[in-house]
């Protein structure tokens, strides 16, 4: 109803279109000038694949990506282990569970650069040294709600007679988890660990604040590089990332989908 009602205010449709071409014109120039042979960002020459094929042979961007992969593959696994076994241990009703899931859900409503600094104070405070590992700690509490809420919302819509029937079978706890629980559960666990995967792969604020020598991203390179201007390169970086975080997504969603439809 209410959408029906927005319909019937005037240029409700033209203000759409100008919204929309606010957030999504900026990023298909930048597409588009990654394809420039000129080292201007704002000086069109010609179509040229160049900084495609130097960002792939650059050792400064391969350690960077290489460094993206790795944190955000071994934060994904960890952060969704710990997803799911949240999500299990809060399936069931118990004094405090709102507290609890709160709790889990508090970097999804907390400022970034809040959980960011409290993080940095708290390594400073232990007196760990700041590098990889520090990185990968902080991507794994950071990514954890991003893997449970999907798992959470599965468990929730589970028929509970399969379980039930399971149990009747005389099925230990571990059995009714392996057989039945886990594999109704699989396409929200993929569902959340591929979107836990691309947050931890595109952040920046969090791994700034806590990254140390020999431990920069793709993120962190590309703020380095934009000091000395904007060029062709950095928009070719931008580019693959952004390919790279659409098709992730859109397997997060399509899993999550499946999901339902079992």
């Amino acid at each position: 109803m209410i959408s029906l009602h927005l319909k019937k205010l005037p240029a409700t449709r033209e203000i759409s279109l100008l919204i929309f071409a606010y957030l999504y014109v900026p990023i298909l120039v930048l597409i588009a000038y990654s394809f420039n042979a000129n080292r201007s960002a704002t000086v069109w020459t010609e179509f040229s694949f160049a900084w495609y094929g130097r960002i792939l042979a650059n050792p400064s961007i391969q350690t960077a990506a290489l460094n993206s992969i790795i944190v955000a593959t071994i934060a994904t696994v960890c952060a969704t282990t710990i997803a799911l076994l949240a999500a299990l241990a809060t399936y069931r009703p118990f004094y405090g569970q709102k507290m609890v899931e709160g709790g889990i859900n508090l970097p999804l409503i907390l400022p970034e650069i809040v959980t960011a600094v409290a993080t940095l104070l708290l390594f400073m405070a232990l007196g760990i040294k700041l590098g990889l590992m520090t990185v990968i700690v902080a991507h794994i509490g950071f990514c954890i709600p991003f893997a449970y809420l999907p798992i959470r919302a599965r468990l929730n819509d589970l028929d509970k007679s399969l379980l039930e029937a399971a149990n009747d079978l005389y099925a230990n706890p571990w059995q009714v988890f392996r057989r039945v629980t886990l594999p109704l559960l699989w396409p929200a666990v993929l569902s959340g660990s591929v979107l836990a995967f691309v947050v931890s792969l595109d952040d920046f604020i969090m791994t700034f604040f806590v990254a140390g020598p020999g431990s920069t991203t793709l993120p962190v390179y590309i703020f380095s590089a934009i000091k000395a201007g904007v060029t062709p390169e950095i928009n070719a970086i931008s580019t693959l990332m952004l390919v790279i975080s659409i098709v992730l997504v859109v397997l997060a969603f399509w899993l999550g989908q499946r999901g339902k439809q079992q």
